[in-house]
């Protein structure tokens, strides 16, 4: 009889507050001479996805203020801002995420 290996739980960043993990959206760029822009000389995404949020920030009267955006939407965020989380800290993965306030967040995009 085989009996299934137990699969560990999923590593994942858990944000405190009225912070909100971010995956960076990289957009390839493309002159119109054709040269492609690579990407360590491109500026930082300023388009992502929201992947986690916060249970939301305290209030003056000690309330739960919760997030505004959900996992799954895209948005729009200041150009300089948040907490860049090493590539790879997650077993596993090699995608780029960022650790913003919900204020640093400038727009959500609606398709």
């Amino acid at each position: 009889m085989v009996v299934p290996a137990k699969r560990r739980p999923s590593a994942k960043i858990v944000p405190y507050g009225d912070r909100v993990v971010v995956k960076q959206i990289m957009q390839e760029e493309v002159r119109a001479s054709g040269i492609v822009i690579p990407d360590t000389a491109k500026e930082r995404p300023q388009l992502g996805e929201v992947i986690a949020v916060g249970p939301g920030r305290l209030d003056e009267n000690g309330k739960r203020v919760p997030i505004e955006v959900k996992a799954g939407e895209r948005v729009l965020f200041a150009k300089y801002s948040g907490q860049e989380v090493p590539r790879g800290i997650l077993p596993g993965d090699q995608e780029e995420y960022l650790v913003l306030k919900e204020s640093d967040i400038l727009a959500r995009l609606q398709s």
